[in-house]
């Protein structure tokens, strides 16, 4: 299981990651963004989302609220919150096997809240606060290296 570290300084340098990291997705992938709150999940989120040109980094918010973010632009996009998932009726009415009809790449914040079933390539990303704006980013490949959606690190 091969994985790779990072450390960002800022909110630039972790949106700049994600763009890095976007550049080698191929759909069908699911990323999983875990961390606490505040680790940057969202931050990285819009470097991934904008580098894969489905959004402007300014149009990815947090969808704490909405629970799902859909973006299309050659690609498909599903940008997921599962933090104010309460229980499994919760994540079933969500109807998140639905994402998966087609090849996307399916961003999962809070991803603990729930355990889905896919042959999809999973990638793992967990984000840690260092010192300040510091962040510590572990990108791991769940699925090995020839099956996954990232090309290298």
């Amino acid at each position: 299981m091969p994985s790779r570290e990072f450390l960002t300084h800022s909110s630039e340098e972790t949106i700049r990651l994600g763009r890095e990291l976007a550049a080698q997705l191929h759909p069908p992938t699911l990323l999983y963004l875990d961390g606490e709150l505040g680790a940057g999940k969202t931050t990285l989120a819009k470097g991934i989302i904008s580098g894969l040109g489905v959004a402007r980094e300014e149009d990815v918010t947090s969808p704490t609220f909405t629970l799902v973010h859909v973006f299309r632009n050659g690609v498909k996009v599903f940008h997921v919150d599962l933090y104010r998932v309460a229980d499994r009726h919760d994540l079933e009415t969500l109807g998140l096997e639905d994402l998966f009809a087609e090849p996307a790449i399916v961003l999962v914040e809070w991803p603990d809240r729930m355990k889905l079933r896919t042959d999809w390539p999973v990638v793992q990303v967990h984000l840690e606060h260092g010192e300040e704006d510091t962040r510590r980013i572990r990108v791991c490949d769940l699925a090995g290296p020839e099956a996954s959606g990232l090309v290298s690190l």
